[in-house]
């Protein structure tokens, strides 16, 4: 299924990796939900990124000598792998559109933390056609080889459902290029050959709008029978953008559950899973945290500031 050649790493076993992941039981809005702690996997490779990227922890590459990816200056995502760059003893060179001049004079955040692990970051395109020995990564981690983790997920998630008698489950998660989602339920479906709906995927784009996310699919499976449903608010969000309504339920869900949520995604995921409880009212329902707290550190002060008096 993998193109990249490669061989079980024999450092995998020095990872820590907390799974499976654990799953508890929370009450939000006077609601009760499940929630999958992605975000305890690894305090480097936590939620998500542990997933996609778990095919490179999990095997050596002898004849891989440097890394490229791109995205954006405090993406998630480039921390991570600026870690498994460290790990493997790859150069790493990373591509963005646009570096803010505070930041760069003031490193923080994703951005400061890979640049110490050894990131080379430039302004630009990444560039094309790469010679073997170069490993290139989409930009968060959308590609082939990140169903190889989602894979985990998916079972995970059948085996507690089972465990816990539960027939029907939704399953919800905010997305950005939505290999998470899509992954997911691509093997929730082959899993359960059966009963394939069982349990249903939701998620809601946070970077793009509905349409992006269902190209984004589409890249990686034609098939629509696989793809997650996708809700969405009345409101066009701008990714990025600070928002009143995504701090007011950043700081409620952590009044109300005790956990701390990123401030990317996490807001305006569950603004969208509460404003369509036909998805959560009748059913019950999991949402996956999927970390992304690094981030916290240069978001949070620019809620600070700007909104004052909450």
């Amino acid at each position: 299924m993998f193109s990249v050649q490669c061989s079980e790493s024999a450092s995998f076993d020095a990872l820590d990796l907390n799974l499976p992941s654990s799953i508890q039981t929370i009450q939000f809005e006077n609601h009760t939900f499940f929630l999958k702690r992605d975000d305890l996997i690894h305090p480097d490779f936590s939620g998500n990124k542990a997933r996609k990227l778990y095919y490179y922890l999990r095997n050596d590459f002898p004849h891989i000598k440097k890394m490229i990816s791109y995205g954006s200056a405090q993406s998630n995502a480039m921390y991570s792998l600026s870690v498994l760059a460290k790990m493997k003893g790859w150069v790493f060179e990373y591509y963005v559109d646009h570096i803010a001049e505070y930041l760069k004079e003031n490193p923080h955040g994703n951005y400061a933390a890979a640049l110490q692990n050894g990131m080379h970051i430039y302004e630009g395109e990444a560039p094309c056609g790469y010679s073997k020995d170069v490993l290139f990564i989409e930009e968060g981690g959308r590609q082939k080889e990140a169903a190889y983790g989602i894979e985990l997920l998916a079972e995970e998630i059948l085996a507690w459902q089972e465990e816990q008698r539960i027939d029907q489950l939704n399953v919800f998660l905010p997305s950005g290029t939505g290999t998470t989602a899509l992954f997911l339920q691509q093997n929730l479906s082959r899993l359960t050959p059966h009963a394939s709906r069982l349990t249903k995927v939701y998620t809601t784009p946070c970077v793009g709008d509905t349409a992006y996310l269902k190209k984004q699919f589409s890249m990686l499976e034609t098939d629509e029978n696989y793809h997650p449903l996708i809700l969405s608010l009345e409101k066009k969000h701008h990714f990025g953008k600070l928002y009143r309504e995504n701090y007011e339920i950043w700081l409620k869900l952590q009044q109300q559950t005790g956990v701390v949520f990123d401030l990317l995604y996490d807001p305006l995921g569950w603004r969208t899973l509460l404003a369509h409880p036909e998805v959560y009212e009748a059913t019950p329902t999991l949402y996956i945290h999927q970390g992304g707290l690094l981030g916290n550190a240069s978001m949070l002060p620019r809620y600070e500031r700007k909104y004052k008096t909450m």
